[in-house]
């Protein structure tokens, strides 16, 4: 039955001495409707705030208005002095670590307890997509945008984990070629890495062309996927518009902005997400010393105030985003900060909520399923006292939540048990890892291998590959030049699920099996979501069985080291490393890698 046909059943809902009294009814079988009544509404679609009531069902708004009337038998919410607006978007955030899950529902619990209701991730490497998209079903979340990643080779994002999360790309065919690999795991989004600079605080990345860049839009275009980039100074902001960019996913902040930047943004139609939230100098909350730095980052953002303010002036769809997950922006509360700092920039209070509602939806091609308060739109709502269009901090005390017109924050809620887990429960794993035998370059377990080296600008050069071994199949080899740093590694990981999301239930076995040979030390390391685990193997010139039980495993040092005892309920991936000195060689070989 369309929306029309279900309105015509809402009736009559009004008060007398506090009491909200219902009439009607609803068809027997129909889904039980929830009616929000007496709240002031700011609907985002550009009209005033207005007392009116919300009749939703079935996940949807179905009438909105001061003479609606809620339908018998609806959960009825008595909103009176409270404020209920679209729920917030956020699109730019990274839910990390990107390497463990576990934070998962912690951070789905902070966005709703803000109030956001939509956000993009820019974390996951796409193998992950499918598991994290079934997990999110079991908790109280957000809707979770996931954004594809490219960059080009030694440039910002391409500077950790390997080309399984972000792609390299280095010309227009590299570029189309690339997205086309990514489709099939169905990204809501690209985020492109286009800009090198460094703020002035390190050396400089690499950046991206605007051949590429142009070439990689127009790809994504044809496959109906929108791209946004990191793109931070005034050149670059130019390149991304004249390449179609869909949103600038940052602050030009290199300097003042000018006329022709503004104008060539504009003519673009590219919006524009400042991401004020990660820049503010003073975001710690701690009194800072007058340094070089500190006047430099106070400069910079004095810069993106400046240009977010002449941007919208000039009419340029202003969009809300934080990069919430980096040092010092907590996810949920640098949301609603964020709205705070547009309007220190100087957008008025309904501007800021705007750039958080319908003009974020609108950026991501999503406005006509949410994003303001309407009939037929997804009913993603957030109830809070005060006014945040007069005051707009009011956006921080959020009365309830709710997502597809589910309430999932606030009185009457109760979490599902997922959001009091830090994984997905354990799942039972075959005894072969890897044997290297399949000829679509997976694992055994049909997971994609990912190359481990380290991190940074000047990263080690490895290659990973699958080889004939004599009389025996394949193997895997690692062949790297250690890159001019301290303690740099090279290493090859092996899932033991699709994008390392659901753990396996080891308790069946004893250890792991494998076969071995190189020149020197090696380790063999255990990722679970209670952190590495890690045993030292050595390794020569001829094949070796190597044995190690998990008894002989210990906690390896570092980030990501974890606490408490093994479990060998929680294992999420198995690899093979090593570490040389700076500019040295390293090699391996393994094969027939099993639980035993």
């Amino acid at each position: 039955m369309g929306i029309a046909g279900r309105g015509r059943r809402i009736v009559g809902v009004w008060f007398a001495v506090g009491v909200v009294l219902l009439s009607g009814g609803a068809s027997a079988g129909e889904p039980r409707a929830t009616a929000i009544v007496g709240a002031t509404v700011f609907d985002a679609t550009g009209a005033a705030p207005r007392l009116a009531n919300v009749v939703i069902r079935d996940g949807r708004i179905v009438a909105v208005g001061p003479k609606v009337r809620a339908p018998r038998g609806a959960v009825v919410i008595d909103a009176r002095g409270k404020a209920l607006l679209p729920g917030f978007f956020d699109v730019h955030t990274h839910w990390t670590p990107g390497g463990d899950p576990r934070i998962t529902p912690a951070i789905a619990s902070a966005y709703i307890a803000a109030g956001v209701t939509t956000v993009n991730d820019f974390h996951q490497q796409p193998e992950s997509f499918a598991p994290r998209r079934r997990w999110l079903t079991s908790l109280a979340t957000p809707h979770v945008n996931f954004v594809a990643r490219m960059s080009t080779p030694g440039g910002h994002g391409a500077d950790w984990a390997d080309e399984a999360t972000t792609k390299w790309v280095s010309s227009p065919q590299d570029a189309r070629t690339e997205v086309r690999a990514l489709v099939p795991y169905k990204p809501d989004f690209i985020k492109a890495f286009t800009d090198g600079w460094r703020y002035g605080a390190s050396a400089d990345n690499t950046s991206m062309d605007q051949g590429t860049l142009t070439a990689l839009v127009d790809e994504a275009h044809k496959n109906d996927i929108k791209v946004l980039t990191h793109t931070v100074t005034l050149e670059r902001g130019r390149i991304a518009a004249r390449a179609k960019v869909d949103i600038i996913a940052h602050s030009l902040q290199d300097q003042p902005i000018d006329a022709e930047t503004v104008a060539v943004i504009k003519a673009a139609g590219t919006a524009y997400a400042p991401t004020l939230a990660v820049y503010d100098p003073d975001k710690s909350g701690r009194e800072q010393p007058d340094t070089p730095t500190r006047r430099q980052s106070v400069a910079k953002f004095g810069h993106a105030l400046g240009n977010v303010k002449a941007l919208s002036d000039a009419g340029v769809n202003v969009v809300l985003g934080t990069d919430a997950g980096m040092p010092g922006t907590p996810h949920g509360v640098s949301t609603l900060r964020e709205m705070e700092l547009l309007v220190k920039a100087g957008l008025t209070p309904t501007q800021a909520l705007m750039a958080g509602t319908s003009n974020a939806a609108r950026a991501l091609g999503e406005i006509a399923d949410r994003g303001t308060i309407e009939p037929g739109k997804r009913a993603d709502l957030v109830l809070v006292a005060g006014s945040p269009w007069t005051d707009i901090a009011d956006v921080r005390r959020t009365d309830r939540v709710f997502v597809d017109g589910k309430l999932v924050h606030g009185p009457g809620f109760k979490a599902p048990p997922a959001n009091g887990h830090d994984a997905m429960p354990s799942i039972e794993v075959a005894p072969l890892i890897d044997d290297f035998e399949r000829p679509d370059g997976r694992s055994s377990l049909d997971t994609l291998r990912l190359n481990d080296m380290d991190g940074g600008i000047d990263r080690t050069v490895q290659v990973a590959q699958v080889i004939d071994r004599a009389g025996s199949g394949h193997a895997l080899s690692l062949a790297a030049r250690m890159a001019a740093k301290d303690d740099p590694t090279a290493g090859v990981i092996i899932p033991l699920t699709r994008g390392s999301v659901e753990p396996v239930d080891a308790r069946a076995f004893k250890g792991v099996r494998f076969e071995l040979r190189g020149a020197g030390t090696y380790n063999l390391d255990i990722n679970t979501t209670g952190g590495k685990w890690r045993a030292e193997v050595a390794a020569g010139a001829d094949w070796t069985a190597v044995d190690i039980p998990f008894s002989a495993l210990k906690r390896a040092a570092g980030r990501g080291a974890g606490t408490g005892p093994w479990s060998g309920d929680n294992l999420l991936e198995v690899g093979f490393a090593g570490s040389r000195g700076p500019g040295e060689k390293l090699w391996l070989e393994v094969d027939n890698v099993t639980f035993n």
